[in-house]
């Protein structure tokens, strides 16, 4: 069996997703880059000094799944972390829209169901079908530890706050899709408690990604810092929770 413990972390060719597998190969991790592209993966594993590796992952392909997880048993034999980060925002909105345009066009009462299925497909039953597939591997772990990146634009209870910065653009798309990965923490982290996996979903901030359109406030390496912390938590640490690096956010 391989010796360092193996992280996993989807969507991992650029933006947060790459700054979390540098710093967990820093930690002294071997990551396994998930991409959709293998070459992309490729080319991101080489911008990480030390131990990655590229490994073809699309969330959404049940046969790039079962692939993965194979190989992984085959050349690593084991999996101690699983970060699943790996999201999209929209497949309809253009550049020149801003989110708040976009948010008009994709309310509850008109959103087309098709970009709502396009974005749940990979937020949602993506993260449920890696995590399915990689349990097997994380069960057999010493400490496993499940990050999912989620984002506060998906608290029910912020929305439900008048005052609440973000509220308006709230909408089945992308705010709910994580809505729904935090509630799929919860139930995570309620099957796994009695097993010592730990289940926690990350709040990165309005991070500068392809995601926004490098529109956002933070950058990469602020907006891996959360995701990070709960790969590393040890027996004392929390399960079922949602924070960012400030602290607990409310579901």
């Amino acid at each position: 069996m391989h010796k360092k413990p193996v992280a996993l972390v989807t969507g991992a060719n650029q933006g947060i997703g790459l700054q979390i597998a540098k710093d967990l190969v820093a930690h002294g991790f071997t990551v396994l880059v998930g991409s959709r592209n293998f070459d992309r993966g490729e080319a991101a594993a080489r911008q990480i000094a030390g131990d990655a590796h590229a490994l073809q992952l699309d969330v959404t392909d049940q046969r790039s799944i079962s692939a993965a997880t194979e190989r992984i048993r085959k050349e690593f034999g084991r999996l101690d972390v699983l970060v699943n980060n790996a999201a999209i925002s929209n497949t309809s909105k253009k550049p020149e829209m801003s989110v708040q345009e976009y948010s008009k066009l994709t309310r509850a009462s008109n959103v087309s169901l098709d970009e709502v299925r396009a974005v749940w497909d990979t937020n949602v039953f993506g993260v449920l079908a890696v995590t399915q597939a990689m349990l097997p591997l994380l069960r057999e772990a010493p400490a496993a530890r499940i990050v999912n990146v989620s984002s506060g634009v998906g608290s029910l209870t912020r929305n439900s706050d008048p005052a609440y910065a973000y509220r308006s653009i709230f909408g089945p798309v992308y705010p709910a899709s994580k809505t729904a990965l935090n509630a799929i923490t919860v139930a995570m982290a309620i099957e796994l408690e009695s097993t010592g996996i730990k289940v926690n979903a990350a709040c990165p901030g309005y991070t500068k990604t392809n995601l926004n359109n490098f529109t956002g406030t933070r950058t990469v390496e602020e907006g891996a810092r959360e995701p990070v912390r709960l790969a590393l938590l040890d027996a004392n640490g929390p399960t079922g929770t949602f924070s960012n690096d400030e602290g607990p956010l409310p579901w």
